[in-house]
């Protein structure tokens, strides 16, 4: 049985993919886009998250305990009386989260939902998300990606899962650099195997204000896409709210909340804004 990490499942979703979904959190990922929204989801470990707001600093989370999954926390996430101090992540078996999951079996299959593998970024765990989806079955199963995963890898995932959202930021691959952390050689590679192979897919791109949804930008990608659909993905003004509670700080390179992209007037017909 093949275990994995996630940091969250999210139920009843409707923005994840069609009809209604179970998404999935799998933890950890190979880029550090400056933007992410989960900073809870970059780290393939458990770590801990502690909610400050509130905090009456008693200290009684820092003394010693004998709990299990406190271990490697430094931190009890049982004591606090206000439940701000957690863990974020979780160690799963695939069969048991399949099970699980498909207790809502019947509803995902009358309204023609499924279930959505996100992230973090589920090819860092591609056995498990193998393991997972063939548990699933018979249902419907996406996956989300940023594509920056090793060829075999990314290819034996996407043969077995129905849909693909493979995002692209940026097309400049220095920029790429600059704002994710990484080249996107892999990516772009990936994804033109992707558009050979038959698989129904989704190109994602999040408007970041001044970084990615500059009209070079955007003009670029819908060169890489080639006909194939484009969805702009709005910026998550609320980005940063979660950075503290992991001990990190939120870039402060982006200076608006708020994209130009209002609308896909004189942006190709394959692009759609969400």
């Amino acid at each position: 049985m093949t275990k994995g990490i996630i940091f969250d499942i999210k139920e009843f979703s409707l923005n994840d993919g069609e009809g209604i979904r179970t998404t999935v959190f799998f933890k950890g990922c190979p880029l550090r886009c400056i933007w992410c929204h989960n900073p809870e989801g970059l780290s393939p470990g458990r770590e801990l998250f502690v909610t400050k707001n509130g905090c009456s600093e008693c200290g009684l989370c820092k003394k010693p305990c004998d709990h299990e999954d406190c271990r490697g926390l430094g931190r009890c996430i049982h004591i606090c009386p206000k439940g701000l101090v957690k863990a974020a992540g979780r160690e799963v078996d695939a069969a048991e989260l399949a099970a699980e999951i498909k207790r809502g079996e019947d509803l995902f299959l009358s309204t023609g939902g499924g279930v959505t593998l996100s992230g973090g970024e589920v090819l860092m765990q591609p056995d498990f998300a193998l393991e997972l989806t063939e548990a699933l079955k018979p249902l419907n199963i996406l996956i989300e990606t940023c594509g920056h995963a090793k060829r075999e890898d990314f290819i034996r995932v996407v043969e077995k899962v129905d849909t693909v959202y493979f995002d692209v930021k940026l097309a400049d691959r220095e920029a790429h650099k600059k704002y994710t952390g990484v080249y996107n050689d892999l990516i772009l590679e990936n994804l033109e195997w992707l558009k050979k192979s038959g698989k129904k897919f989704k190109i994602r791109t999040p408007l970041i204000p001044g970084i990615t949804d500059t009209e070079e930008n955007l003009s670029a990608i819908a060169k890489i896409a080639d006909g194939a659909p484009v969805e702009l993905l709005p910026y998550n003004k609320l980005a940063g709210a979660k950075y503290e509670g992991v001990g990190k700080k939120f870039t402060d390179a982006i200076k608006s909340d708020t994209s130009r992209i209002k609308s896909t007037d004189g942006l190709p017909e394959n692009f759609k804004l969400k």
